[in-house]
């Protein structure tokens, strides 16, 4: 199905982007000017084709894995990719793939951190973040009047960093809950993933972004949080909203 990615449009500053798509899994990869080239893409591709043959693999073998909602234990043997998976739902109280997204811009990124500078990785809303400087992180909540209008700033601190967003109102992922955006920052785009699917499951209504908020809170390894539904916003975390359009 051919999703129109405006929100890719808005290139982070700096930096040049290139697209990978494998089956699936499709790559938006931003990198600094000095690593950027031709060969890049082919690597990118490379390593999806390799995880994503693990994972399928693995799942032959372990079909509950890809069909639960719930944590699920790996197999002995499993591939890496599927224990980070698993691990990070776990904590989140999520089923493994949950994390999915997470797991992929997660494992490119921290590739091209080899060979780059720079590196920013989005996989459908869910990013992997490695930078020297500051980043914002735009907001998109479907049609609330927060959507275009403010962004997260992440501090060079905190990177490598995940910020994933998981929403019931927008795009084809699952989500028990009617949030807007359910935002996580974590210090690994798996983490924050299952934590955005944790945190989202639960807001059904305006009044519920608070509650939230507090799932967040209460996973291990969660940076911060930004919980969205209409005009409703609950944040928690030592991170800037900012403005990006003036009222």
């Amino acid at each position: 199905m051919y999703v129109n990615r405006t929100y890719r449009d808005n290139v982070a500053k700096g930096l040049m982007s290139f697209r990978t798509c494998v089956k699936e899994t499709d790559l938006f990869i931003s990198v600094d000017k000095e690593s950027f080239c031709d060969k890049l893409s082919r690597r990118v591709e490379k390593r999806i084709m390799a995880h994503r043959y693990d994972l399928e693999s693995y799942i032959d073998k372990d079909p509950d894995f890809k069909l639960t909602l719930n944590p699920h234990p790996v197999l002995p043997g499993a591939p890496v990719i599927a224990e980070a998976m698993a691990a990070s739902a776990n904590l989140a109280g999520v089923g493994p793939m949950a994390a999915v997204a997470g797991a992929f811009a997660e494992f490119v990124g921290r590739d091209l951190m080899k060979v780059c500078a720079e590196v920013i990785v989005e996989n459908g809303g869910d990013i992997f973040m490695y930078s020297t400087r500051n980043r914002l992180a735009g907001v998109f909540a479907g049609d609330s009047p927060f959507t275009g209008k403010i962004a997260i700033e992440i501090p060079a601190v905190v990177m490598p960093a995940g910020v994933c967003t998981s929403s019931g109102t927008v795009g084809p992922s699952l989500s028990m809950g009617q949030a807007d955006a359910a935002i996580i920052i974590a210090g690994s785009a798996i983490l924050a993933d299952a934590a955005a699917s944790a945190a989202g499951n639960v807001v059904q209504t305006k009044k519920d972004v608070k509650n939230g908020v507090e799932i967040a809170k209460s996973i291990p390894g969660v940076l911060g949080a930004v919980i969205i539904k209409g005009d409703q916003l609950a944040a928690w975390g030592e991170f800037n909203i900012v403005r990006t359009q003036t009222p």
